[in-house]
């Protein structure tokens, strides 16, 4: 699974498995319903987020080591429409993919399925067909389904058929508007704040909900991915720790102590359980601090790619600089390029190899 090195040291494959598309039919539909221009003006500026092609000669020229796992950027289906236009929105989405992954198999050999959230039955239904018929090998969740938590037990159907009939990943994704302000005497978040901070934000609650509600106490098979390394929780591992072990003591009436009770193990356990992405902006005293809370073999090695100030290579090479500067030996290099993400998605190999 290596390729020869110039160096002494290896030259791993590297499977990018958080990076993000608008497949151009489907972003003709988010010009056509969003109702968010500054998210359409800034996805308009990038380039490589729709125009394939030229994404697919960016990766060949300056990345050949590297492959893409290609996921819908947002905004998700359910952000588009209502239950009714959704389904054909993600089909569109899934479709648009797979024709990419077609078309560039050695750049972009597999991706993950949209999915119409608000729309339970419907996802239920485009997932099946998007893993069965399209090849799809997980799907994408987002942190909140227009406002709305994961752990409703309206949406826990799909979380069971990934982690028992499909048995493949989950990609969960941050995210928070601008119209959620920081203040209450305020219209709007400022400084796009919303999503620098905010969006970590989103996945760490996101994440406690699904631990607490006891969503992997039920459904202990379940692989969910976090991007950017989990969020907040390998930084505030500690104090999450400590003061969950107290839960309910803050409550008027305590009765979140029996939270607590109804878990087989200790809360910071269940969040050691989901797997955390490279995508920290290159940081590499940030990836040190995810990798050793999640462990070497709950991190992948993902980019964001295009969501960076030169609209593309900059934080696939950032993240290899940052993987780079942990001193990890061989066996774990390989784990975080290549084989945790070949393990959760079920297959011996990928691309070229």
């Amino acid at each position: 699974m290596t390729a020869p090195s110039t160096g002494g040291k290896p030259a791993f494959k590297k499977i990018d498995i958080y990076n993000h598309v608008l497949p151009p039919k489907y972003f003709e539909l988010v010009k056509a319903h969003s109702k968010d221009a500054g998210i359409v003006k800034r996805m308009a500026s990038l380039r490589l987020l729709w125009d394939l092609e030229a994404r697919a000669q960016m990766l060949a020229e300056k990345f050949p080591d590297v492959v893409q796992v290609l996921t819908l950027s947002q905004p998700a289906p359910e952000m588009l429409g209502g239950p009714d236009q959704s389904p054909e929105f993600a089909r569109v989405a899934n479709d648009g993919m797979a024709e990419i992954c077609a078309r560039y198999p050695d750049q972009f050999p597999v991706f993950v399925a949209a999915l119409p959230m608000n729309n339970v039955p419907a996802a239920l239904k485009e997932m099946d067909r998007a893993i069965n018929e399209l090849g799809a090998r997980g799907v994408q969740v987002v942190t909140n389904v227009n406002g709305r938590p994961l752990d409703n037990p309206e949406f826990f159907p799909i979380f069971e058929a990934m982690a028992n009939r499909h048995r493949l990943p989950v990609w969960m994704h941050p995210f928070r508007p601008g119209t959620v302000s920081d203040y209450k005497d305020e219209e709007r978040s400022k400084y796009e704040i919303w999503q620098v901070l905010g969006w970590p934000f989103e996945t760490s609650v996101a994440m406690s909900r699904m631990v607490f509600s006891g969503m992997l106490e039920k459904l202990p098979d379940l692989r969910v991915i976090t991007h950017h390394c989990g969020g907040m929780l390998p930084y505030f591992a500690g104090r999450a720790e400590s003061l969950w072990a107290q839960l309910g003591s803050r409550s008027a009436d305590g009765s979140e102590a029996d939270v607590l009770k109804r878990l087989s193990k200790p809360p910071i356990d269940y969040f050691k359980m989901f797997y955390g992405d490279t995508v920290l902006g290159g940081s590499s005293s940030a990836l040190r601090c995810g990798l050793e809370f999640f462990g070497v073999d709950h991190v992948v090695f993902a980019s964001d790619c295009p969501f960076d100030p030169e609209g593309g290579p900059m934080f696939i090479r950032e993240g290899i600089r940052s993987i780079e500067n942990q001193g990890l030996s061989d066996e774990d290099c390989e784990k975080l390029y290549l084989g945790n993400a070949l393990k959760l998605m079920r297959l011996a190999r990928i691309g070229k190899q």
